[in-house]
């Protein structure tokens, strides 16, 4: 019982990225262990009268992996990229790139098949919301470099332009509906990464529905007292984080322009005290 209660105890403690993988690994046992059932129910069809019957696939089908090295790539870069998503990004806007990505792809994938009425095999895995996530982040700092082991410094365009490029080599495969998948994830990370640098969310009806839905199963909490003044406090709290997040941006102005590099060491570790909050 007690290492059930460390993997618990692991998993509260995890951050949202984190808690995507454990989720991914965990599917990915019982996929091994139940691989008929699994695919069946869980991963997405090319058909869409099967789909139609399981709309669930929809979603589902991002957390299915029959190989090792499929689920280990997927995951490796996740844990990377989704991390240093977070010092950029919310932890709610994570969850809205993750999963509207897998979405996206997932009806692409299905319209594909629709009208060139090809025969292929479902749907599984998580390279569509993970390339979602790669794209994004790299669109929103191009010019951040990571340095790699026996290679050195590689700008995050690059990387990624190389990872959505391996799945557009893929396109010449027969089965290429997975490829397909994981280019429209690319094409909505950069969209939807574009439309934030202009201020419009696109993915905030999702956010909505998300906090909606999570609401529900919130016990209620009602005060025996109404309180019928405004908090003071609470405003200067909201007041004193205005400067905090002027100063973000205008770091990461200068990270798209200039590279992490040029960032003083006093820039660099206020960045990742910020991400870490």
């Amino acid at each position: 019982m007690n290492f059930i209660d460390d993997i618990k105890r692991a998993y509260y403690n995890a951050n949202i990225v984190e808690r995507i993988i454990y989720l991914n690994v965990l599917l990915f046992l019982i996929t091994v262990l139940f691989t008929s059932f699994t695919i069946n129910w869980l991963a997405l069809p090319t058909s869409l009268d099967s789909f139609i019957y399981k709309p669930w696939t929809l979603i589902s089908y991002s957390f299915i992996h029959q190989r090792l090295f499929h689920v280990l790539s997927n995951l490796m870069v996740l844990y990377y990229i989704g991390n240093l998503f977070l010092n950029f990004y919310t932890k709610k806007q994570f969850l809205n790139f993750y999963f509207l990505g897998a979405i996206f792809g997932a009806f692409i994938f299905l319209l594909y098949y629709y009208l060139t009425e090809k025969t292929g095999t479902p749907l599984g895995g998580a390279s569509a919301a993970v390339t979602t996530i790669f794209v994004a982040i790299a669109t929103k700092i191009p010019r951040y470099s990571l340095q790699l082991r026996f290679i050195g410094s590689v700008e995050l365009w690059v990387l990624a332009a190389i990872w959505v490029s391996l799945s557009i080599l893929q396109l010449a495969n027969p089965n290429n509906g997975g490829a397909i998948a994981h280019i429209s994830g690319a094409v909505f990370g950069f969209v939807y990464a574009q439309q934030l640098q202009k201020g419009n969310d696109i993915g905030k009806w999702f956010e909505t529905i998300v906090d909606y839905f999570a609401n529900l199963f919130k016990p209620s909490k009602k005060s025996p007292l109404k309180t019928v003044y405004k908090s003071k406090k609470n405003t200067s709290v909201n007041n004193a984080s205005l400067p905090k997040q002027k100063k973000i941006d205008l770091i990461l102005d200068k990270i798209s322009k200039s590279g992490y590099e040029s960032l003083t060491k006093e820039e660099k570790e206020f960045l990742f005290r910020a991400g870490k909050k």
